[in-house]
């Protein structure tokens, strides 16, 4: 009796294991975490430097994913597939992985798409796509294919419908072909099966606004993708309609800081007013599909529009309070928001060094964590990691009182400055 109990231990023991074993070597999908707060996103670019000649290394971006991992993000966004950038972010995944089992990161692919003629010195033809738009899909294809444990989404475009991208803005219809193209290849096994499909625009794009959007071509492409990843900028939108920005005649007497997190508060409330307007939209053609924050931001440099010298947002208490206001609403509602961005990136404005497209990042090129990522420094979360070979340390010193010197309150709404 006590050897066929022992026999009988033994069986079960090895059921147990077995069973923990297919567990943790169950395959991570989209699916599983997109909307799920244990995995939250982040849009990346690692470039140190204002021309994109100069990529970055290997070497570069594991200190810049383990920078990440350290703030909980397991789900990277990259934008295009012309640079060496997104292979170096692969490999170095996969050395990550190699050096820790369980460091865990996952990317959305995104694959460029633009117009003919789009950024030469001839009229950007809309309706017809440049031929560079098969060569990304094919490596976008080649690239999930060679790395399917750690690609688990391609983004066919970025902003690529949205009509005030003037210089290689296309119709509907060619993203449709590409996502329809990549769904076919799921079905003949030629990408993985659990690979999910979309495109990442602005919310007019998807249907949420202006009704010349609303085509039949969009309606096929909302039906064809596997989730609808959509891009909201209140900043942005400030500038084009100032009534939705500012400080109310009835809050004149509250503190600049209560002043400052009510307008904050407005700001979160517009960007989900057209995150709920692209759902609506969705639903009102028949369809009920995931819909995630593809890209929201909130700058904290600009010497043009959102600075001192025009709308007064940029600056890096108000992105603090939006970094913290969206994260808390889509994490609630388990939302995946790829927030924009982790890193400054100076190149993309490289003539501007104060211009606005420059300083959407949570760190600057220093090194130093803004102020939406003081209370991690103060937590040790940044212990032992660097960047450029540097420690991470805080913006102004750690002054808070600097900071707010360079913090400025809006104007009231319904009056001039």
């Amino acid at each position: 009796m006590k050897k066929n109990g022992y026999i009988v231990f033994l069986l079960l023991l090895s059921f147990v294991n077995s069973n923990l074993f297919a567990q943790n070597s169950k395959e991570v999908t989209a699916k599983m975490i997109l909307g799920n707060p244990k995995y939250q996103g982040m849009c990346y670019g690692g470039y140190r430097t204002n021309t994109r000649d100069v990529e970055p290394t290997i070497s570069d971006v594991k200190e810049d994913l383990k920078i990440l991992a350290a703030i909980n993000i397991k789900i990277i966004r990259t934008y295009n597939l012309h640079h060496e950038e997104i292979l170096n972010v692969l490999k170095a995944i996969t050395e990550l992985k190699k050096e820790n089992p369980k460091f865990e990161m996952y990317v959305m692919l995104g694959a460029w798409i633009d117009c003919k003629n789009a950024w030469t010195e001839f009229p950007p033809i809309h309706e017809e796509e440049s031929q560079r738009n098969a060569i990304e899909i094919q490596k976008a294809v080649e690239l999930t294919n060679q790395y399917p444990e750690i690609i688990k989404i391609i983004s066919v475009g970025n902003e690529a419908m949205v009509k005030w991208a003037t210089s290689y803005y296309v119709t509907p219809a060619i993203i449709l072909k590409w996502v329809n193209h990549l769904q076919e290849l799921k079905k003949q096994e030629k990408l993985p099966k659990n690979l999910w499909i979309t495109s990442s625009d602005n919310y007019l794009s998807w249907g949420g606004g202006d009704a010349q959007y609303h085509t039949e071509d969009l309606n096929q492409l909302i039906k064809a993708v596997d989730f609808i990843s959509m891009h909201t900028y209140p900043i942005h939108d400030e500038r084009f309609f100032p009534e939705i920005w500012g400080v109310k005649e009835n809050e004149a007497n509250l503190s600049d800081k209560m002043k400052i997190d009510a307008a904050m508060v407005r700001a979160r409330d517009y960007a989900i007013s057209q995150y709920n307007s692209v759902v609506n939209y969705m639903k009102s053609i028949g369809v009920d599909k995931p819909v995630h924050m593809g890209e929201t931001g909130w700058t904290t440099i600009d010497d043009v529009y959102y600075g001192e010298k025009g709308s007064k947002a940029a600056d890096e208490y108000k992105a603090a309070q939006y970094y913290k206001l969206m994260r808390e609403w889509s994490n609630k509602q388990k939302i995946t928001c790829f927030y924009f961005e982790v890193f400054d990136e100076n190149w993309k404005d490289g003539s501007n060094p104060n211009g606005y497209e420059n300083h959407f990042g949570l760190f600057n090129l220093q090194n130093q964590a803004k102020f939406a990522l003081w209370d991690k420094i103060d937590k040790g979360v940044f212990k032992g990691l660097t960047r450029n070979g540097k420690p991470i340390t805080k913006t102004y010193e750690g002054n808070e009182k600097a900071l707010w010197q360079d913090v400025k309150v809006p104007r009231f709404i319904n009056k001039q400055n």
